[in-house]
């Protein structure tokens, strides 16, 4: 049996256009963040495994400067990272200010770790600056909570702001869709459009517990085709948060990478230069198996269903199969509430310049 992830249609990333952030050290550092503990090491080892590298560009990484963080970031508070990180001083009073604790432990090591995350991302987005690629990927960015000041939601830094803002230097309009379980910070609701110069540059589609692919295929092709034409974006940056997978311990969403796959599928039509970010995904199995599978449908290749032998094998016990299973749970999505809300949004949209 094998999994499809083979992508049908002209002009779809190929081997020569697509490039692959990796390097050990890199990949170590990003291992080293205690929620996430072996994830990036069990992604890249199942990309490995099935042969992928072969048809991608592989970039080293390099690490962000203070400079270059400071594009989104205040310098008080990587300032302050960069001392608690040095000390692994997890009692800092300022600390709490910063929104460093419970979700973002100040530990020896974490600025490193995040300026490492920070670089890869701009260096992705570098890659498709200099127009030698049409896709770069970097698995372990998307950390898309973190504020200008202020760490949450296990991330440190918001390297998907910061790969935004470096792409805004050579292009007008970079459009950001993120398919996350968890919206970034400060936004969520339907009524949510952005303020000032940005009011109604701004698209949030709120869901419920349970939704699967079919349904939410249907959803994000309707508002990305308004979004498309709207906009007329010259670039894209895609959040792919693995935690809307089934079985992952937040236990919200019931979706399978297959529909995702559809979505990346549908924004990689464009042709557009487009930078390709992770993000959540607890269930580090599942994300490896979800993440395997959409670098498949960017290269447009067809993948195996039994996971090959390698070192992370065990992990993907009983079945050990690429495909990821839906669970019972109920979708809670109402159809007409769904059509209230893309009513809603292309009422908004009428109003982008």
């Amino acid at each position: 049996m094998e999994m499809e992830a083979e992508v049908e249609g002209l002009g779809l990333p190929t081997a020569t256009n697509t490039t692959y952030i990796y390097a050990p050290d890199y990949i170590e550092k990003c291992d080293s963040l205690s929620k996430i503990s072996r994830r990036a090491s069990m992604v890249h080892s199942l990309i490995a495994s099935y042969g992928l590298l072969k048809y991608m560009r592989v970039v080293k990484p390099r690490i962000a400067s203070m400079e270059e963080m400071a594009m989104f970031h205040t310098d008080a508070y990587l300032e302050h990272l960069q001392k608690i990180s040095e000390d692994g001083d997890d009692d800092d009073p300022e600390s709490v200010e910063y929104g460093l604790g419970y979700d973002c432990p100040a530990t020896e090591g974490v600025f490193d770790y995040a300026a490492a995350v920070a670089g890869a991302t701009l260096t992705a987005a570098q890659c498709l600056m200099d127009k030698k690629y049409q896709v770069a990927i970097n698995w372990p960015g998307g950390w898309h909570h973190a504020k200008k000041d202020e760490a949450s939601g296990f991330c440190y830094l918001n390297d998907a702001v910061l790969g935004i803002l470096k792409l805004r230097k050579k292009f007008d309009r970079v459009l950001y869709i993120d398919m996350d379980l968890h919206h970034g910070d400060g936004t969520g609701d339907v009524t949510d459009i952005g303020m000032g110069k940005g009011r109604y540059y701004t698209v949030n589609v709120p869901l419920q517990d349970g939704i699967q692919d079919n349904r939410y295929y249907h959803i994000c092709e309707s508002v990305l085709k308004e979004v498309y034409v709207s906009f007329n974006p010259e670039a894209v940056v895609c959040q792919l948060g693995a935690d809307t997978m089934a079985g992952d311990p937040m236990c919200s969403f019931n979706m399978t990478p297959v529909g995702v796959g559809k979505c990346l599928r549908y924004i990689l039509n464009w042709e557009l230069p487009t930078l390709i970010l992770g993000g959540g995904g607890y269930n580090h199995a599942n994300t490896a198996r979800c993440w395997t599978y959409l670098t498949a449908i960017i290269l447009g290749k067809t993948l195996s269903s039994e996971i090959p032998d390698h070192e992370y094998f065990t992990e993907y016990g009983p079945d050990y199969v690429l495909e990821i299973t839906q669970s019972c749970r109920t979708d809670q999505n109402d159809p007409q509430r769904i059509e209230q809300l893309l009513n809603t949004i292309r009422g908004n949209l009428k109003n982008v310049i």
